[in-house]
């Protein structure tokens, strides 16, 4: 890599190359669409997934419905209102799959009134917003002063969710350019210099978006709108980082050599294994998630496994080439020259910090210790499950709606469970159901096969709790009665159940595996025993603390009552193996500075030489995180805060306080058996 620096001439030619390679991409790469609503993915073992499969060859199994509720804020529903609410009911059924099942029903206590309009599947997925609005308007149509009409159920909840990433693609892309150009701006303190990070790491994200949504469908994986946002942030982050750490040396190079292509042929050579090794930890530690059982935990470890490569390549070939065409000037105001061989250097902030660790590193060790685990103590409000109506951000109509459900009629009208059970044993398998708590109803609704369908209505709220607890109760309950054995239980609440317990089990086969990678990597870049354990154990320490620190915001300032079931999973991937990035910049330096200078120097030379730059490094990378914050989709902003904080912590504190502090206390044995 350094010798395509050499020269001014090579420079410009693989920047040529890079050019026109980029540009075939865009114009030759096949356009795939993102997914707009993340799929389930389930296992196919999975109760759910095979009632899914087996409902496609039941006629009508696919159509869905719109619940269309009216109220008046809790208030008893006139006359007038009532009249309204039927001229409204007349008006949806002509929308309906089966105009006679559209009746309005009002509530016991006379403060709401609530229409279900079957609808066919196929129309939902061909124009899910255009049907939805065409329901509110007609629901909203010539109502009383008051009265207020709002659409949930399957239809409502999807057109919110979908409404939630319209435009997310944008909206993220815009804040993060922003957040990144303001950032480097202020690290560079130069008009000039932040913009070809930018424009490098920019095309690099432009380019993964085009590349990685046919190579992820190729390989029987859709990427959806959810897995493209934080595809985006990971190589806007992970790519910026690398620039940062490149920039930093190629300065550094520049006070010491008087031609600017021997400096970055230097800054490459040198920054490059620290690049190399922490960028293939993160592809590695993604690459575990083909694993995982959910399939959007293996479209996710692809795509941004394919995307961090780009920032990869883009650091280390384009951008090296990008700044020695540009020259010093580049750099103005503050254009580095070369030092005269006498000329007294003042030691900087963070060598005085180095310093100062130094002198009393059981001290530090233990303050720093202390503050993660009181952190860490915050798991004390670590719950994971959402439920439908907790997983956006605000009040969206559908959640509204879902509100007057609960207070009104049956929680469960908007969720939906279907069991399927021999065609001869539906009578007994509608009298175990029935006998079961929380159930409201249940509906034969056909045959096929030798199957029989039974449509059951909870009397919990769609994806809670107690609606995941009657699945249970239903599966374990059918499969004591004798002749059921082989009923199956699915529907939306039986597969938000088993995504849950999917997600769980990939977390556990997950974890083991990234932090069997990010030893190994340890170990061949330090090639030393101690220090590797040394790392993962203060890396894992802060996953911990960020995680108490987000479980209890979450719970206490935010109001969130639980995690979303992926957040831990991506937060543990994101925060070891990004984390592990900072501490490999900082003891790889070490390794090269005690060479000349001995342990304790060099760990304090390494300290003053990069943190600087790491700090600056983690800060951006927790701002790029934290964008995700701008779509109003709970799991988005929960990951987001939690690798914010986390990339803080051990960007401030871990990476800065305690792992010199470690390096001093264990001496030469840091760095054994070299």
């Amino acid at each position: 890599m350094a010798v395509l620096v050499g020269t001014t001439r090579r420079a410009w030619l693989v920047l040529v190359v890079a050019v026109l390679a980029v540009g075939a991409a865009f114009a030759w790469t096949p356009r795939v669409d993102d997914a707009a609503l993340p799929g389930a993915g389930l296992p196919a073992e999975t109760q759910s997934a095979q009632v899914d499969a087996l409902l496609e060859e039941f006629p009508g199994a696919d159509d869905s419905a719109a619940l269309l509720v009216w109220d008046r804020g809790g208030e008893p529903l006139d006359d007038a209102d009532r009249r309204a609410v039927g001229e409204r009911a007349a008006a949806l059924a002509e929308e309906s799959t089966t105009p006679e099942a559209v009746r309005p029903q009002v509530s016991e206590d006379g403060t709401a009134a609530l229409v279900v309009v079957p609808v066919a599947g196929a129309d939902v997925d061909a124009d899910l917003a255009g049907l939805a609005d065409r329901f509110r308007a007609l629901a909203a149509e010539d109502l009383p002063a008051g009265l207020t009409s709002r659409l949930t159920g399957p239809v409502g909840f999807s057109d919110d969710v979908s409404g939630a990433f319209a435009g997310a693609d944008l909206r993220l892309l815009l804040v993060t350019v922003a957040v990144v150009a303001v950032l480097l701006i202020i690290t560079y303190r130069s008009p000039l210099l932040w913009l070809v990070p930018l424009l490098v790491v920019g095309t690099a994200d432009g380019l993964a978006r085009v590349v990685v949504a046919p190579v992820a469908e190729a390989a029987g994986l859709p990427v959806d709108a959810s897995i493209s946002g934080i595809l985006s942030v990971l190589v806007f982050g992970a790519g910026t980082n690398y620039a940062l750490l490149l920039v930093a040396r190629y300065r550094e190079e520049l006070q010491r050599e008087p031609d600017r292509h021997v400096a970055m042929a230097t800054a490459v050579r040198s920054a490059g294994p620290a690049v190399l090794a922490s960028g293939g930890t993160v592809v590695l530690s993604l690459l575990t998630l083909l694993l995982a059982s959910l399939e959007g935990n293996r479209a996710l470890g692809l795509a941004c496994a394919l995307g961090v490569v780009l920032a990869m390549a883009s650091a280390l070939l384009v951008l090296p080439a990008a700044l020695v065409v540009c020259g010093r000037g580049l750099f103005w105001p503050l254009v580095p020259r070369v030092r005269d061989d006498g000329e007294d250097v003042r030691p900087g902030l963070w060598h005085r910090l180095g310093e100062g660790v130094a002198r009393r590193p059981a001290l530090v060790a233990v303050v720093a210790v202390c503050g993660v685990a009181v952190l860490a103590l915050g798991l004390g409000s670590y719950r994971v499950g959402l439920s439908q109506t907790e997983q956006l951000l605000g009040e969206p109509e559908s959640v509204q709606a879902q509100a007057v459900l609960d207070r009104s009629f049956s929680a469960g009208l908007s969720g939906g469970i279907d069991v399927l059970v021999p065609a001869d044993r539906v009578e007994p398998a509608v009298a175990l159901v029935e006998g079961l708590d929380r159930v409201g109803s249940v509906r034969p609704l056909g045959e096929h096969e030798g199957l029989a369908r039974l449509s059951v209505t909870s009397s919990e709220p769609p994806q809670s709790e107690g609606a995941f607890q009657l699945v249970r109760d239903l599966r374990s309950g059918l499969a004591a009665e004798p002749g059921l054995e082989g009923a199956l239980v699915g529907g939306s609440d039986a597969t938000a159940l088993d995504t849950l317990v999917a997600a769980e089990e990939d977390l556990e086969l997950v974890v083991p595996l990234i932090l069997g990678v990010v030893a190994l990597v340890l170990l061949v870049l330090l090639r030393s025993l101690l220090a590797p354990v040394l790392l993962i154990a203060s890396v894992l320490g802060t996953f911990f603390a960020s995680l108490g620190a987000g479980a209890w915001l979450f719970e206490h300032v935010w109001g969130f009552p639980a995690l979303d079931a992926n957040v831990t999973l991506y937060a543990f991937l994101f925060l070891i193996a990004l984390g592990v990035d900072y501490n490999i910049f900082l003891t790889s330096r070490a390794r090269e500075e005690r060479a000349v200078l001995g342990y304790r120097a060099g760990m304090v030379a390494a300290l003053g030489s990069t943190g600087g730059v790491i700090t600056s490094a983690g800060i951006l990378l927790a701002a790029v995180f934290a964008v995700l914050g701008v779509l109003p989709v709970v799991a988005l902003t929960q990951i987001g805060v939690v690798v914010c904080l986390g990339v803080l912590l051990d960007t401030l504190v871990v990476r800065t306080l305690l792992v010199p502090a470690l390096a001093f206390l264990t001496r030469e044995a840091f760095w054994w058996p070299r």
